[in-house]
C-alpha cells in the first residue's frame, strides 16, 4: 500500500525525494515486520 502512495504522490508533485522516502519507509516497515516474526537476518551489531 506504502508502495502505490508513494507513486501516486510522485505522479501527482513530480518529487522523486517524495517516492525515494516512502520507499524507504516501506523498507523499514518491513524490517520491523521480520523482527516481530523472529525473522530479521539483519545481523549488524548496533552500538547505543
Amino acid at each position: 500500500m506504502i508502495k502505490k502512495i508513494a507513486w501516486d504522490t510522485f505522479k501527482k508533485t513530480g518529487d522523486i525525494n517524495t517516492f525515494i522516502e516512502l520507499s524507504q519507509i516501506k523498507e523499514i516497515e518491513k524490517k520491523i515486520k521480520e523482527e516481530k516474526n523472529g525473522n530479521n537476518k539483519d545481523k549488524r551489531n548496533y552500538i547505543s
